[in-house]
């Protein structure tokens, strides 16, 4: 790591991005202070007990307890912090723009920072964002202190090594010494460092999840040209994904994207755009394919069906994607919403889930096991690809339910196979 001094850092913001932060951070030798305004929150993260699930991250905040604190107050923060992470929630406003009411409030309490040399920004904020925080920072008295554009790229399930293994850490920044510092600040991570501009910087983040958001999208698509052509997307998306020029990643065809990045920034970039006058015609397509794809998933089961009404339908995983408990715009909650105003019954299984104590998750019955939420059950979908999923005595759920109609939702199961076992088998774009 070099003779590179090692840095003060006030972390706001004890989410999954404040808290996978901070916690790297201090892995690279750093003094990481985290602050949040929840005593619950910051009273378990004392105790030792993490408030997320998200692998790794727990030891880590272990192994550097010497270097890593949490507080509720704010001056404790800011006492002797140089530089200060922005890691706070931009959730949706009503009008589709991003809510930026915790960035400002973080922002508002800088003024008394006496080391303070840079604020980082690391919450997805709109392109301009940068331009105003600058402009805030010099009335406040804070023209001496840098700003900087460095989002984060990190995956749920894979945050810690995202973090320290990243295709590039991008610091947006409008003098040298600011975009040294935050660089510097990553020395020991195992990827390339891009330089650019501000406004640069803010899109990119916004920029790249749109652009995977529609390679999602777009597998879906030709899934649905699939079904009706008889090809099999599995087999087109393995050779697609063979081409160099374009890549395996996010071929997956399944019932949509969901969770705190994709919905959030698509609808933000889609609204920016708008907001310039401009029609984002390709983006807007994307999200609307991603809509369709849940409502599909229910339409499909009404055709073998022939009607939802009265039956019992088990949701097999909730969460948005497998090694998370995160529900945020994960699509079982529309699957859910859509089963029960059809008149179905509602079952539910998952290892980690943790659903909020409000419809439709009030209307429904959780199961410990996938076996006991089957059993008896018309018809079920693989909403999310639990590895658990592949354990399953199929043979004995098939004799367990009703009717053995199973909608597999992310292409997990082999169809062959299932139908073998006396399912009704259905995939996405496969014949």
């Amino acid at each position: 790591m070099g003779d590179t001094p090692k840095r003060r850092v006030a972390v706001f913001g004890a989410g999954y991005i404040g808290l996978v932060t901070g916690a790297c951070l201090a892995e690279l030798g750093h003094q990481v202070v985290v602050r949040d305004i929840s005593p619950e929150k910051i009273e378990l993260l004392r105790s030792g007990e993490i408030p997320i699930y998200e692998p790794g991250l727990g030891d880590m905040i272990v192994r550097n307890k010497e270097r890593l604190t949490f507080t509720l107050d704010l001056q404790e923060a800011l006492a002797s912090a140089e530089v200060v992470y922005v890691c706070v929630d931009t959730p949706p406003s009503a009008s589709g723009d991003a809510d930026l009411s915790r960035v400002w409030s973080v922002v508002r309490s800088l003024e008394g920072a006496p080391r303070l040399r840079v604020v980082a920004m690391k919450s997805t904020v709109p392109v301009g964002t940068g331009t105003r925080v600058r402009e805030a920072l010099d009335a406040a008295g804070l023209g001496h202190v840098g700003y900087a554009a460095n989002p984060e790229f990190t995956a749920e399930g894979t945050a810690v090594n995202d973090f320290l293994h990243p295709d590039r850490v991008v610091v947006g920044a409008s003098d040298e010494e600011t975009a040294r510092l935050v660089a510097q600040l990553h020395e020991g991570v195992d990827g390339p460092v891009v330089r650019m501009d501000v406004r640069s910087a803010e899109m990119v983040k916004l920029a790249s999840n749109a652009l995977l958001a529609t390679k999602i999208s777009f597998i879906n698509e030709i899934a649905t040209l699939c079904e009706k052509t008889g090809a099999d997307v599995e087999e087109v998306a393995r050779a697609v994904g063979l081409d160099h020029r374009l890549g395996h990643h996010f071929l997956r065809p399944g019932i949509g994207w969901g969770g705190s990045c994709f919905p959030k920034d698509s609808e933000a970039l889609r609204q920016l755009a708008s907001n310039t006058g401009y029609h984002l015609q390709l983006l807007s397509a994307v999200i609307e394919v991603n809509n369709l794809q849940k409502r599909r998933a229910i339409q499909k089961l009404k055709d073998v069906l022939g009607t939802l009404a009265g039956g019992r339908v088990t949701l097999l995983g909730l969460t948005f994607k497998p090694g998370t408990d995160d529900m945020r715009e994960a699509p079982s909650t529309v699957l859910a919403a859509r089963l029960l105003a059809e008149g179905a019954e509602v079952r539910c299984w998952d290892p980690m889930a943790r659903p909020a104590e409000t419809e439709p998750w009030t209307s429904t019955t959780r199961h410990a096991t996938p076996e006991t939420a089957l059993d008896g059950a018309d018809a079920a979908i693989v909403v999310t690809e639990w590895p658990q999923l592949k354990e399953v005595d199929w043979a004995r759920a098939a004799s367990a339910m009703r009717r053995p109609v199973l909608f597999d939702g992310r292409n997990m199961l082999d169809p062959a196979g299932m139908r073998a076992l006396g399912f009704t088998y259905l995939g996405v774009g496969r014949p």
